[in-house]
């Protein structure tokens, strides 16, 4: 396999001669020339419309963190609330395995908990909104 580069003195498959001004114009430009004329190109479109407010920032909250201290609240009401429970209704003498009925208390709890920190980021996030 032999490569061979291409002869510039050869004339054109159509016969004419090729042009030497436009091959010496192709290799006068430099790379500063280019990019300066990339950064001239770049700089033209001056009807950009802004789509922020530059002055106005946006509060959104964190949604993980809402969801992780909901969950938190959640598990510890839900602690309290089925211990209290057991020992106001004396249910401890009655229910063979009270650990189970604090766990799937617990389980509740958190399930509310997550749904009432994820309502509350919603919330907070509507009203970090511009008012229109």
């Amino acid at each position: 396999m032999s490569s061979s580069t291409p002869d510039h003195d050869a004339p054109a498959p159509d016969g004419a001669a090729p042009d030497a001004e436009t091959s010496v114009e192709q290799d006068a430009t430099t790379p500063a020339d280019r990019t300066a004329g990339a950064a001239r190109d770049a700089e033209e479109p001056q009807d950009v419309t802004l789509l922020v407010d530059p002055e106005r920032v946006r509060r959104a909250p964190k949604y993980p963190v809402f969801l992780w201290m909901g969950a938190l609240v959640g598990a510890v009401v839900g602690l309290i609330f089925s211990t209290w429970l057991i020992d106001v209704s004396g249910a401890a003498e009655t229910l063979m395995k009270p650990g189970v009925y604090v766990s799937v208390t617990i389980l509740g709890g958190i399930a509310v908990g997550l749904g009432v920190g994820g309502l509350i980021a919603v919330i907070s996030d509507r009203r970090s909104l511009r008012r229109r």
